[in-house]
């Protein structure tokens, strides 16, 4: 068990030195420390230890979490540590906990989970960001990691091509197992080393190194050899304006991905009765189909409406020439409400009264004329609108709308059935004569 940490990992200010025992020991676990203040952050009870192995949200890595164990006589309940963050002001990592921690000395355990996993994400990205520099002359721009995700944003738009290409690169590293070094260095040296990246701020500068290959200014954790990332993959990229991002996992993050996505493939071959191999061609054919299906079901609908648009047609109400559908067709969308409308005034002399609806249900109504008609479709459907609680309108040759009383589509429909009637009683009289 890990109790004091070298000169190089500690932050000082005036006569306070605060240990970070994860700069010299990534995989510690354990260890032990003295509370040396008590505080509250953010409305949270919080401390603040003589060193820690828990480390604070910054570099684009997440915080630690774990418990503190009281180790006095007295005993006492772990209390979670439920994140940490650095204290700008004298670089103090602060603890915030789930609950009050009384104790004096302290037993850390960190979430060994949680951090080999950031550990693993952290590490490959170096090595992936090294390798698109290599293969591809692209700088990483930025760098997201969470417990759940990671991406890499990069300043060139880059083919499928290459971005396997750096992924290969990548892995080769990982499979000849290097091994990563992290050192702070004075920061009149930094300047003589090969950086992936230059860094402008003074004094010291820790530097994580993967011999031959990548050498970084970082502050994060990292495993101790490329072998413990176990594998590098990069799962989708897409465009963001002149720059590309790559999201990718590592280690046990890319082993559930496979797990998971390799049962899907499974499943969806079992359900299609072919091997996983075949299921490319089978999608394909599939999808042909359901393209045929698509085009035949066009072809039935298209026969259906033209017959029952027919049949609205022939049983239309007669006043001489003129031809005037009023039906209710219960439970039609006003899209097919629409589409028998067309249907209907392609023949002449036609006036078309559509509605759709009942009791406790919107109403729609669907009101046209053929183009050698005269009255104003869209003020007759306006004043029937009216009766189920709605409005309407549209051109002079097609209108429709609605309201919210679809129990009173039949009185509406009637009403404009018999003011279309009155308007058009002249022209009627001198057919009948």
């Amino acid at each position: 068990m890990i109790k004091r940490s070298s000169q190089a990992s500690r932050a000082a200010k005036g006569s306070e030195v605060y240990h970070r025992l994860y700069f010299d020991h990534p995989h510690l676990t354990h260890f032990t420390a003295q509370v040396v203040d008590r505080l509250e952050w953010e409305g949270r009870p919080a401390v603040v230890l003589d060193q820690t192995g828990f480390y604070p949200t910054g570099g684009g890595q997440p915080h630690d979490t774990g418990v503190l164990r009281p180790l006095d006589d007295d005993g006492g309940a772990e209390v979670a540590v439920v994140e940490a963050v650095e204290r700008e002001a004298d670089g103090a990592v602060i603890h915030l906990l789930a609950a009050p921690l009384d104790a004096e000395q302290v037993e850390g355990r960190i979430d060994w989970e949680r951090r080999f996993d950031l550990m693993q994400q952290h590490t490959g990205q170096h090595l992936l960001s090294a390798a698109f520099v290599r293969c591809c002359s692209a700088n990483t721009v930025s760098f997201h990691l969470t417990t759940d995700c990671a991406t890499i944003d990069l300043d060139h738009l880059l083919s499928t091509e290459e971005l396997a290409q750096a992924e290969a690169l990548a892995s080769q590293v990982v499979f000849d197992n290097r091994p990563v070094a992290a050192r702070f260095v004075p920061g009149k040296e930094v300047h003589r080393l090969l950086l992936r990246k230059p860094v402008t701020r003074s004094g010291p500068v820790r530097i994580v190194e993967v011999p031959d290959f990548d050498c970084s200014a970082c502050g994060g954790t990292h495993v101790r050899a490329t072998g413990e990332i176990g594998l590098v993959k990069i799962v989708h990229s897409e465009r963001r304006g002149p720059e590309t991002r790559v999201e990718f996992m590592c280690g046990r993050r890319a082993l559930a991905d496979y797990r998971t996505k390799n049962a899907l493939l499974l499943d969806m071959a079992r359900d299609l009765s072919v091997g996983y191999w075949e299921l490319p061609e089978a999608i394909r054919r599939l999808d042909d189909e359901l393209s045929q299906a698509r085009r035949d079901l066009r072809r039935a609908h298209d026969a259906l409406f033209d017959a029952e648009a027919g049949a609205l047609w022939h049983a239309a109400t007669r006043l001489g020439d003129l031809r005037v559908v009023q039906a209710h067709l219960v439970g039609r969308t006003p899209d097919e409400l629409k589409l028998l409308a067309q249907r209907l005034i392609a023949h002449p002399q036609t006036a078309v009264l559509l509605g759709a609806g009942m009791a406790e249900e919107k109403g729609h109504l669907v009101f046209a004329r053929s183009a050698d008609l005269d009255f104003h479709a869209g003020t007759l459907l306006g004043q029937a609108c009216q009766l189920i609680g709605g409005r309407g309108g549209g051109r002079p040759d097609f209108a429709q709308g609605g309201g919210p009383d679809g129990g009173q589509v039949p009185a509406a429909l009637h009403a404009a059935s018999a003011a279309l009637s009155a308007s058009l009683s002249p022209q009627s009289e001198g057919a009948d004569g």
